[in-house]
């Protein structure tokens, strides 16, 4: 890089997304490191010192006024959002059929999901259209694919399609600006979500992402990708 640029993580402090920061850090990004829990947080930077510049920050991305709060704070510090990774992500209501999913479950689930996502990139994406680069990697899934879906956690299922549906619209709406907006499925992963018995290693999980977050200019936008090949939506 011709000059080191800033990644923001969300949901950051365990799993793929901290992995993310770990490669991200090591190609030379300055990275912020969101969690929901401080001390999570903190404890999770302080284990990627060695790879590069990490920095904890508190985001839940449920919570309008964290959000607003951290886009404040990161600006009177004068640092600039370049990369964007929508990690966070909850999964509720797994094993339940979709006419037994509840509202509650539902609204839990989007909020996080989706409309999380949405609220951090309007704090975020118009300062990369401003200075005409940016990234923006939202984390979905195989789960939410249109083409392939069954019965699995309807819910998570449901939101993922939402969120694709969201980086196809923002990448259409910043196409020409120097925003690459794209989706990433990062596959069935060892992590507390994925389980113990998931095929894939972090690492393998994080490395689309990570490929995502750092495209040069020519790289596409508006796309759904696994191991860095295009996939049905």
């Amino acid at each position: 890089m011709s000059e080191q640029r800033t990644a923001l993580v969300t949901g950051a402090n365990r799993g793929i997304g901290l992995e993310v920061c770990r490669q991200l850090a090591a190609a030379g990004y300055r990275v912020v490191l969101a969690a929901r829990d401080r001390a999570k947080g903190e404890a999770a930077a302080d284990t990627l010192r060695r790879a590069g510049d990490v920095t904890a920050a508190v985001l839940d991305v449920t919570d309008a006024a964290g959000i607003r709060a951290l886009a404040a704070d990161l600006e009177r510090r004068r640092i600039h959002i370049d990369v964007l990774v929508n990690n966070a992500a909850v999964l509720v209501g797994e094993s339940r059929a979709v006419l037994a999913t509840t509202a509650d479950e539902l609204r839990t689930t989007f909020e996080t999901n989706l409309f999380g996502v949405v609220a951090v990139s309007a704090a975020f994406v118009p300062g990369m259209v401003a200075r005409r680069y940016g990234r923006v990697v939202n984390v979905s899934s195989k789960a939410g694919q249109l083409a392939s879906m069954g019965t699995y956690a309807p819910a998570y299922s449901m939101s993922k399609s939402a969120l694709n549906a969201f980086t196809v619209q923002l990448a259409a709406e910043t196409r020409g600006r120097g925003v690459l907006v794209n989706s990433a499925c990062p596959g069935w992963v060892r992590t507390g979500m994925g389980g113990r018995g998931a095929p894939r290693s972090v690492e393998e999980g994080a490395d689309t992402i990570v490929w995502l977050a750092t495209l040069p200019a020519s790289g596409p936008t508006g796309g759904f990708f696994s191991d860095r090949r295009v996939i049905d939506w």
